[in-house]
């Protein structure tokens, strides 16, 4: 039997009974447990609000630096770009949210960077219960615009209307020289503001906004190339030796030479210089009898060798060898041929024996010159080449400024070159982007244009003829030619100094064929043709990013006459399979662009456009409209608007990226 001490207290047993221990703990736990749930469920809250806060300082710092596009930093005013940042953060988070405070936020720029700071007080809840009311969060954000890799080739219209002012359409070229405020200085203006805006590299033109840097930080390559286009384009210095061919046809004159021993006949009439004389005495001129004569027919000249020895012969204008007085007494056009005494002529044949090399003549027609002299040592080019076109045939040296002829194409057979371009036919090599040229493929190489090598020959005083003239006489070279400024391939300007030297250099002149210089743009861009180890990627195998921004003035201007890449129409016919008129030649410019931008689109290159200076045809608008990449055409009346949207475009290549 169980017995308890005496001694022992209700205390005692108390604390020995361990029935009813549970609820005691947990009563004591209740403390910490209500720390930890309230600890998560407040920082779950400032998470969120942090992370809502971070979200709403990079909206508004890109929003900010969105509005100032290629420009400055603005304070004032509901567009600023100030007001921009302050209105998307305020959109993205909204006053009280999630039961928070006062919220402070600034933005501000700096070369060209936006800052963005935000503040806020977040109300704790269960945790005040351990004495933490609040806690305060500051986030910081920034946006800048990114530049990626990116290649930009400008093709511009530097024809003779760019001397003209924007507006003025009686104006053709201001005789040549550029008109106060004229158009090549407006495009001048606006290319170095597009430098400006795209690196954030101050040059001393004025474009509204300049930024303060004078070289650019580098965080991608950035290229630019140029091709000025007028009745052709300047970009043979810049290709490889053997993208030019050794010899080429041109509308041209051979000299004729009579080699030593060689007999050559000619013939030519004498007038009797007496006066007018009689029938009878006309038929002893004729025959070269006394008393105006010696001897018998026929009569010999010349001397010993090397003096060439002649033989002449005199015989009636009929040419039968009888010397009788009979047409060529009083013949047509005579000044006397009526009455009993007339005007008298005589036919002489001469047979000529050279005994040394002997120019005669220059035979003008269509003929091929070894041209293959052009070429320097290494890469170099040389700036004329010798060839057999001095007086008497004799060498000269014939300058080459670097223009270039195109190579094989296709003629258009009608007067509708639409059907023929769309698509580009395959034998049509002067329209491949990419083919590459070879010696060994017929038609792949280029020409250089040789205008001290040229005579579109004539007969009379205007009549054109595809015939060979011989003559002792030198011909009008009957066409027009000009050859704009050199081209530039792509390369880094990341100091201005350069690039305002090349800009500046660009001269107005010429008639406009816009398909010229859109091949070359494409080509000199191209990551895939002629260029392509210095296109393909950066030098560490970057990505590119392809722009075209071609600018152009007007409707298409061409002239037969003129001796553009393919000639001179009318007399090389490369182009068509009759006499082109310059109307003809238009339409296969304009079919020719339209199929070349289509082509440069469909090579992932975004083609910009604009249309500058006003006045052209709502057809010529369409056709550059359908040019453009959608959304990527301009169209600008006057300098200021064409400085806008060379500024727009730059801010568009470029790209808003957060850095922080």
């Amino acid at each position: 039997m169980a017995r308890h001490r005496a001694g022992s207290s209700f205390l005692t047993r108390l604390g020995r009974d361990t029935r009813g221990n549970t609820v005691a703990l947990a009563a004591a736990a209740l403390l910490p447990l209500a720390g930890l749930i309230g600890g998560g469920v407040d920082m779950s809250r400032l998470y969120l609000t942090k992370t809502r806060l971070q979200h709403a300082c990079d909206a508004g710092a890109l929003a900010g630096r969105k509005a100032m596009g290629a420009g400055s930093w603005t304070t004032s005013g509901t567009a600023s770009s100030e007001s921009r940042a302050n209105e998307l953060f305020t959109t993205n988070f909204k006053s009280g949210a999630y039961g928070t405070g006062t919220v402070t936020k600034r933005f501000s720029e700096a070369a060209g960077v936006v800052t963005g700071t935000a503040s806020v007080t977040v109300p704790m809840t269960i945790m005040r219960v351990f004495g933490m009311t609040e806690r305060g969060l500051t986030v910081n954000c920034t946006a800048k615009m990114e530049i990626p890799n990116t290649d930009v080739m400008f093709v511009l219209d530097v024809t003779g209307s760019m001397n003209c002012v924007a507006g003025d359409t009686s104006c053709t070229n201001n005789g040549g020289t550029p008109a106060s405020g004229s158009k090549i200085d407006g495009i001048k203006s606006a290319v170095k503001c597009f430098y400006e805006a795209l690196l954030k590299v101050n040059t001393a033109e004025v474009c509204g906004s300049d930024p303060s840097a004078s070289s650019y930080t580098q965080t991608a390559q950035i290229r630019m190339g140029f091709v000025p286009y007028s009745v052709n384009v300047n970009v043979g210095k810049l290709l490889p030796h053997q993208a030019i061919a050794d010899n080429w046809r041109y509308q041209t004159r051979v000299p004729y030479f009579a080699a030593p021993g060689e007999t050559v006949p000619s013939t030519d009439y004498e007038t009797w210089s007496g006066g007018s004389i009689s029938q009878s005495d006309c038929y002893k001129f004729v025959r070269n009898q006394s008393p105006y004569g010696t001897g018998a027919n026929p009569v010999s000249g010349g001397g010993p060798n090397p003096t060439p020895t002649t033989v002449t012969t005199y015989v009636d204008e009929g040419g039968d060898g009888i010397a009788t007085a009979g047409t060529e007494w009083g013949w047509s056009g005579a000044p006397d041929k009526s009455g009993t005494t007339r005007s008298c002529r005589r036919q002489r044949n001469i047979q000529t024996t050279y005994f040394v090399k002997t120019f005669l003549s220059w035979t003008y027609k269509q003929a091929s010159h070894n041209v293959s002299g052009l070429k320097g040592t290494g890469t170099s080019w040389n700036n004329s080449v010798n060839l057999p076109l001095g007086p008497s045939g004799t060498d000269t040296a014939v300058t080459w400024d670097g223009c270039i002829e195109e190579r094989q194409t296709v003629k258009n057979s009608d007067t509708d070159p639409s059907d023929e371009w769309s698509p580009i036919p395959t034998a049509a090599f002067d329209m491949d982007i990419d083919k590459l040229p070879d010696a060994s493929v017929a038609g792949t190489q280029w020409g250089p244009m040789l205008n001290g090598a040229v005579w579109a020959r004539y007969t009379g005083s205007s009549t054109n003829t595809l015939s060979d003239v011989s003559t002792t006489s030198t011909l009008s070279r009957n066409d027009y030619y000009v050859c704009p400024t050199e081209a530039k391939k792509l390369k880094t300007w990341y100091t201005s100094g350069d690039f305002v030297t090349y800009v500046n250099s660009l001269r107005a002149d010429g008639n406009t064929y816009h398909d010229i210089g859109m091949i070359w743009g494409a080509r000199f861009i191209s990551p895939t043709g002629i260029f392509a180890s210095e296109n393909a990627t950066t030098a560490n195998g970057g990505a590119i990013q392809r722009h075209i921004i071609f600018m152009t003035d007007g409707d298409t201007n061409s002239q037969n006459d003129d001796y553009n890449a393919y000639g001179v129409p009318w007399w090389d016919r490369r182009q068509t399979t009759y006499a082109p008129s310059s109307t003809n030649l238009g339409n296969i410019i304009n079919a020719r662009l339209s199929a070349i931008c289509t082509a440069i689109r469909n090579k992932n290159i975004t083609l910009w456009v604009i249309s500058y200076g006003g006045g052209i045809n709502s057809t010529t608008e369409t056709r550059l409209r359908n040019c453009a990449t959608p959304g990527k055409y301009f169209s600008a009346a006057d300098t200021p608007t064409l400085i806008s949207n060379f500024k727009q475009i730059a801010s568009e290549i470029a790209e808003l990226r957060l850095t922080n």
